[in-house]
């Protein structure tokens, strides 16, 4: 390694160095406020801070410098579990698999589906012609 290879690798080092001191002190005073704020809206508040400071740092970045801090925010598991498959309970055989229906009300098949509305949620059953696919029936 050359003498001017060394050197300039240091004072990149260490001016990087400084200028993620910089940014995480700025998403620690952001935290102060938003204290489960995501990297991704971290990154567009940031933008102007990094343009003031002429600091150069992409998305990437700042999820490495994040997790090596343990600044990182998990997400939340949003999903809600409507089914469970894995019961005790009895389960029935798919008999219609091999049928092909040729007609109008040869076969009719249900589904069950909700909407979440404000703080409970609503259920759904339709009952469905395979043929046609039109809604013979349903309920709410």
């Amino acid at each position: 390694m050359t003498r001017q290879a060394y050197y300039q690798h240091y004072w990149q080092k260490e001016e990087t160095s400084f200028e993620q001191e910089l940014v995480i002190k700025e998403v620690l005073r952001i935290r102060k406020f938003h204290k489960k704020m995501g990297c991704r809206k971290l990154m567009v508040k940031l933008e102007a801070f990094m343009f003031d400071h002429q600091i150069k740092m992409g998305r990437d970045a700042l999820f490495d410098l994040l997790a090596a801090n343990q600044l990182l925010i998990r997400r939340r598991n949003r999903r809600v579990t409507t089914t469970y498959s894995s019961h005790w309970l009895r389960k029935y055989p798919n008999l219609i698999r091999e049928f092909v229906a040729d007609g109008i009300n040869q076969l009719w098949v249900s589904d069950i589906t909700y909407w979440r509305f404000k703080d409970k949620f609503l259920y759904i059953s339709f009952v469905t012609d395979v043929f046609s696919h039109k809604i013979v029936g349903y309920h709410l």
